[in-house]
Formats: structure tokens, sequence, C-alpha cells
């Protein structure tokens, strides 16, 4: 009975330390959820508005790192094709919930979606996978990765970006870059159908296009590495979905008083929002680049890119007919010209099977003027 007991505590301890960090995310919602209207009083005060926003993204950001890592376990525990789904629906999900609870507050932003949609391209494609190939290249010079699924892939981002962000821009059924009601569930119906012909690819008949190699790969595992059981990783997953939904409707105040009140750039609540989503797996793309693990890395960038796209904007369309917001899809002027841009040398870039030093630099060039032109355009 003691044996047992001891097991129990160092189990229960080891789960405390290991989740520390959920108290953190549910106490700061709790201090919100009583103190919000108090706390919110001063946004007035630049150093009180600047340390709301620090905290609410800081605790936003551990929160959602615990959430992918939680859904990483999963994805591992339940392999394909349920892993890929639980992951990738776990990432899209944390953008929709983020971007609507900010899109209903305050104002309506018909722009937000959007603004998203472009910054998260724009940070993957251009930062995630500029400093994945700058760090992969001083290590090891050159490095190599299947051409065929990073193909299937921008097969598949390429046309999705094109209709979603671009023809908008040329349609004349209605004034400005929107589209009408039967365009856009045209658009929602073709983007999960393609996304879905690109999953069964991915994770049926064609699976060999997305590795380089079983052993290689199996080199990098970390089999001592404990499982924690399906069903506590779900619980787990869930209670830190529902503390990110709650804290970022709490920082939806200050960001929408940043762009209401202090006439801050409009894309600021994109670009925040898609810095919460791709930080994370830009740091697992990174670390597998700098490993030598190239694969991984552009199946995690290019697979972000794929199911924000793919996902994000039916799911987005749905909300947006559910509660009458307006949504402006189409990108315009500089954006337009740096979407297409990206999208071209991205083409370029893994066209090869084979990246080097050159081909990080022209990406992270292509996401310094992304920034460039948020400050100043």
């Amino acid at each position: 009975m003691n044996r047992k007991s001891a097991e129990h505590t160092a189990e229960m301890t080891q789960f405390i330390v290991k989740e520390w960090f959920l108290a953190v995310s549910i106490g700061t919602g709790v201090l919100f959820a009583l103190f919000g209207a108090g706390i919110f009083q001063g946004l007035d005060q630049p150093f009180w508005l600047a340390s709301v926003l620090i905290f609410l993204f800081a605790v936003i950001m551990g929160s959602v790192l615990c959430a992918i890592r939680h859904a990483d376990g999963l994805a591992e525990q339940l392999g394909e094709p349920y892993g890929t789904l639980v992951l990738t629906i776990s990432i899209t999900s944390i953008e929709v919930m983020s971007i609507s609870t900010i899109m209903l507050e305050g104002n309506n932003n018909p722009t937000l979606v959007r603004d998203t949609l472009f910054a998260v391209i724009m940070i993957i494609l251009g930062g995630m996978v500029g400093l994945s190939l700058l760090f992969g290249a001083l290590r090891h010079r050159e490095q190599s990765h299947n051409l065929q699924g990073a193909n299937a892939y921008l097969g598949v981002i390429v046309p999705l970006a094109v209709l979603s962000m671009v023809l908008p821009n040329y349609t004349v059924t209605m004034p400005g870059p929107l589209l009408s009601d039967l365009q856009e569930i045209g658009l929602a119906v073709l983007s999960i159908g393609l996304y879905g012909v690109f999953l069964a690819l991915q994770t049926g008949r064609h699976r060999g296009y997305f590795t380089l190699g079983e052993e290689h790969e199996a080199k990098h595992r970390h089999p001592s590495e404990t499982k924690a059981p399906v069903r506590r990783s779900a619980l787990l997953l869930i209670a830190y979905l529902i503390s990110i939904v709650f804290l970022v409707h709490q920082l939806a105040v200050p960001i929408n008083y940043t762009i209401e009140t202090l006439a801050a750039p409009v894309a600021l609540g994109g670009l925040v929002l898609a810095v919460l989503v791709a930080t994370p797996e830009a740091i697992g793309a990174i670390r597998a680049a700098r490993d030598n693990r190239l694969q991984r890395s552009v199946n995690i960038s290019l697979g972000s890119v794929l199911s924000t796209i793919g996902l994000t904007v039916p799911t987005m369309l749905a909300v947006s007919w559910l509660t009458g917001h307006s949504l402006i899809l189409g990108v315009e002027n500089t954006d337009l010209v740096l979407l297409l841009l990206t999208l071209a040398v991205s083409v370029i870039t893994f066209s090869s099977g084979r990246t080097n030093l050159l081909q990080g630099a022209a990406h992270v060039v292509l996401f310094l003027v992304f920034l460039l032109l948020i400050v100043e355009n």
C-alpha cells in the first residue's frame, strides 16, 4: 500500500511539475473574469496598455505551446490518419477561435481574416522557411527533401491561396474585393474538398512523398519519452483550448483599443493572431532543420500554410454567414505583389529537392519586407 501511495504521489508530483502552466492559464482567466473591468480602465496610459498586452500575449502563447504539445502527443499515439487530423484540427481551432473572438469584439473588422491569413503565409513561407533553411545550411551546408512531397503541398497551396486571396479582387459580381454568396459557398466547398483529397494522399497511397527514408527519421526519435494516456492528453488539450478562447477574448480588448482609439495599423490584429498560431510550429520547423531533418521541417511549414488556407477560410466564411459579419478576403496593392512573389519564390526554392543558404536568405528578405510594409505601406 505504501509503495502504491508513493508511486501515486510521485506521479502526481510529476504531473504538477509538467503541467504547471495550466494553473497560470486558468489563474489568469479567473483574474480577468473578476477584475477585468478595472484592469481595462487604464488602457489610456501607454505603459499600462503595453503591460496588459504583453502579459496576456505571453500567457496565451504559453497556453498555445502546451496545447500543441498535447496535440502532438495525441498525433503520435493515434497514428495516421487520425494523428494528422488531431494536430491539424487543434491548430486550426486555435486560429479560428482567436479570429472569431476578436472579429466579434468591438467594431466590425471585415479584413481581420484576410490580414491574419496573409500574415500567417508571410510568417511561415517567409520567416519560418527562411530561418529553417538558414540554420540548416549554416550547420549542414546543403540539405535534401522529398521533391514529390513539396510539389504536392505547393500544388494545392498556390491555387487555394490565389482563389481565396487574389480572385476576389477581380470578380465583378460584387463591388470591391468581395465574393457573392454563391461564390463564397463554392470557395468553401472547393477548399475543403481539395484539402480532403490532399489529406487522403498524404495519409494513404502516397505517404512516401512526405518522408525521406524511414531509417533517417527513426534516428531522431526519442522513444525514451514517456507517453501520457490518450484520455489525459485529450482532456488537457481541451482544457488549454478553453483557456485560450477566454484569454483571447480578453486580449481582444487592448488590441481593438490600440487599433480603433490609437489609430494603429489595422493589420496589427492579424499579425498578433498569426504570431500566436505560427510560433509553436516555427520552433519545431527550425529545430528539425537544424538537426538535419529538413523533410520534417518542410512538412511542418508547408502543412501549416495548407491547413490555414484549406480549413480556416471555409470555417470563417461559415462564421461570417452565421454572425452577419462581412469578410474581405482579397489582398490589395503591395500585399498582393508580396503574396504572389512569395508563392513564386517558394515554388523555386523547393523545385530541386535540395536547399542552401542563399534560398534561406531570400525568404528572410521577403519576411522583412512584409514587416516593413506593416509599419509603413
